[in-house]
């Protein structure tokens, strides 16, 4: 198992590790602990370099299957043996982009099922820009305004983000998560990452995120569209300054 370093330091960007499996025929390793995002929860994997030796690869893909962190490698210079001592490096504008989105996703849904009690139905991302899914009736330009407004003077309200693990068993006694479906998530899952905007928002969630809403700069709804009787589709679009990277 790839121990999951980005779990608990979203601002992890330089990192040494071993390599523990290499598949030659599509160009992967696997690691024994990595800070890559291996994408998920609508957030895309992250992209960066493995450096062995005098040897840098570009990781040009990031997946998960059964536990394992895979990292496609770019090139054709062959690959580093299982065993092998690696530097890696994230490309850390992409990460910190990835990051202020998935939080500015967050502040939506908060404000959106404090202020309407509408809950989410699906959602997606690239850096800098997302879409939620929203159990809306109907939506209206200013209401759309009312939303985005929210939205940003939360973001100025520099809300603290708190990330926590913990038993499934004691997750599932908190009542709020159960807007998220915490019930759906699969019987082996026997731990619950939670990601909590203080005061404002609390998911089940495995992406990263940034520590204060202060730095999720300004966001603008850019477009709305109905997806169906009561499912309406928000375009979010974040600035690109935002705020300062603390770290």
């Amino acid at each position: 198992m790839t121990n999951l370093l980005y779990q608990t330091d979203s601002y992890l960007r330089e990192f040494e590790a071993r390599i523990e499996n290499v598949d030659q025929e599509h160009r992967a390793v696997t690691l024994n602990q990595s800070a890559f995002y291996p994408g998920g929860g609508g957030q895309p994997c992250d992209f960066g370099w493995l450096t062995v030796g005098q040897q840098t690869y570009p990781v040009s893909a990031v997946s998960k299957r059964e536990g394992q962190v895979w990292h496609s490698l770019g090139g054709e210079t062959p690959l580093p043996a299982p065993g092998s001592a690696i530097s890696a490096r994230l490309d850390w504008e992409r990460r910190y982009a990835l990051m202020r989105t998935h939080t500015a996703l967050h502040i939506l849904c908060g404000c959106v099922f404090r202020d309407y009690g509408a809950q989410v139905t699906g959602g997606n991302m690239d850096p800098l820009q997302g879409r939620m899914d929203f159990e809306f009736a109907s939506l209206r330009a200013e209401l759309v305004g009312e939303i985005e407004t929210a939205v940003n003077r939360e973001i100025a309200a520099a809300r603290d983000i708190r990330v926590d693990i913990l038993p499934r068993e004691q997750a599932f006694q908190i009542p709020d998560l159960i807007r998220t479906k915490i019930n759906l998530l699969p019987p082996g899952i026997a731990e619950v990452r939670i990601v909590e905007i203080i005061g404002l928002d609390l998911q089940a969630d495995g992406g990263t995120h940034v520590r204060n809403t202060r730095e999720v700069g300004h966001i603008s709804i850019v477009e709305y569209k109905s997806k169906g009787a009561i499912n309406k589709r928000v375009y979010v679009k974040v600035e690109a300054a935002g705020g300062r990277d603390k770290r």
